[in-house]
């Protein structure tokens, strides 16, 4: 049996291994329109292996999350890869936080994760930088580099006899009674099978398969700061607000990374290309395709007032590092460098409700994985074998 994976980010190359593994012998190919695996969002991301504190009880991310924390530390321990389980603090610095912190420790304790609460005094004890009403301590939570991981599932995938063809851009699906037939503008392949992990094009890679969509991908631009080498050591957990439940983001965070240095973010800004990581970028076929349909103009109408707040501390430093300052105030304005930005790619149903779980949808011999925001690269060893267990059922 061969199967298609189209998408080199973490989740299809951890697809194309688990079929590997689970079919010795069996055909795999990996294609991507990239110039090398790992270049959206898997490679653009604060780094964290997540514990799965936020995530509705009996959700897959909350399921898949807790078993890949696990995994993924597992993984790395297996190939090499460094990762540090330095623990996650989401402070409190209101009453209304303070309240919402309850409700997440509620959450948390009914998806059976270790999670501490932490008095104000205690806070300043473990973080003399921080300021803050309360705290949350996840112990669980690390860090690592998820791009490394991605290059190391690669790396494995050939070695078990798999193919991982990049610059590979997918101009059409056929899906017929025998297969499934996928053109690049080189080449064609054949396959029994396909699963499309495409990230910021999943809508429309899952038209191409002739699939109907009810959803659309909106790209929302993740900013970043980076703290300067002499402030390294401003904090030892990953900081975190209390996020707003009303929104899909967690918040402006300060994340100690795997290679030594602090960045600050990411923010949420409505993106006007799915892939334009340079800032100003425009892409009119993006905009286009979200100004179009109707659930984008929902979702703008709950959430005007939340999107001209990003907009406006997008282009104000001051006010974007003010958000920091809240809980860190020994932050200078003057401090902070650039680091590149990413992309989230998040759906949105026609009602203009993000989708907040994994979702996947299919046909008789296609498996699309449509939405797989955070915590997708924690989770990614366990969205395979989910995936191929799905799999498995086509075949039967």
């Amino acid at each position: 049996m061969t199967v298609i994976v189209i998408g080199a980010g973490i989740v299809g190359l951890a697809t194309a291994r688990e079929t590997l593994l689970r079919r010795p012998g069996s055909g795999v190919v990996v294609l991507d329109k990239a110039a090398d695996v790992a270049s959206a969002q898997t490679g653009r991301n604060s780094g964290v292996i997540h514990a799965g504190i936020y995530y509705a009880p009996g959700s897959l991310k909350a399921r898949l999350c807790r078993a890949g924390e696990r995994e993924t530390k597992q993984f790395c321990d297996e190939r090499g890869i460094a990762y540090r389980s330095i623990g996650k603090l989401v402070v409190a610095t209101s009453p209304v936080e303070l309240e919402r912190m309850g409700h997440l420790a509620t959450r948390a304790a009914a998806n059976g994760l270790e999670l501490r609460r932490v008095e104000a005094r205690e806070l300043r004890g473990l973080e003399p930088h921080i300021r803050g009403l309360g705290a949350l301590l996840s112990p669980a939570t690390g860090i690592t580099d998820f791009g490394r991981i991605a290059r190391a599932m690669a790396r494995q995938v050939t070695e078990l006899g798999g193919q991982i063809l990049t610059s590979a851009d997918v101009r059409s699906i056929d899906e017929r009674s025998d297969g499934v037939v996928v053109a690049t503008e080189h080449a064609e392949y054949r396959g029994a099978h396909l699963v499309a992990c495409a990230g910021l094009q999943a809508d429309r890679v899952a038209r191409m398969g002739g699939l109907e969509v009810d959803f659309q991908i909106v790209p929302f631009r993740g900013e970043y700061y980076q703290l300067p080498a002499h402030r390294s050591d401003v904090v030892g957990h990953l900081i975190y607000p209390v996020p707003d439940p009303a929104l899909p983001f967690l918040g402006i965070h300060l994340s100690p990374t795997i290679h030594g240095r602090v960045t600050v973010g990411p923010n949420a800004v409505l993106g006007f290309a799915r892939e334009g990581y340079r800032r100003g970028s425009v892409r009119l076929r993006d905009v286009a395709s979200y100004l179009t349909f109707p659930g984008m103009w929902r979702f703008a109408a709950k959430h005007t007032r939340t999107g001209l707040t990003e907009m406006a501390n997008s282009l104000s430093r001051r006010r974007y590092l003010a958000l920091v300052r809240r809980y860190c105030p020994s932050i200078e304005m003057d401090e902070p460098l650039p680091h590149p930005a990413g992309i989230r790619a998040q759906a949105l149903l026609p009602d203009g409700t993000p989708v907040d779980d994994f979702l996947f949808r299919g046909t008789a011999r296609q498996l699309h994985v449509c939405n797989a925001p955070s915590p997708a690269a924690t989770a990614a060893i366990p969205i395979a074998r989910l995936i191929n267990d799905r799999l498995d059922e086509m075949v039967r």
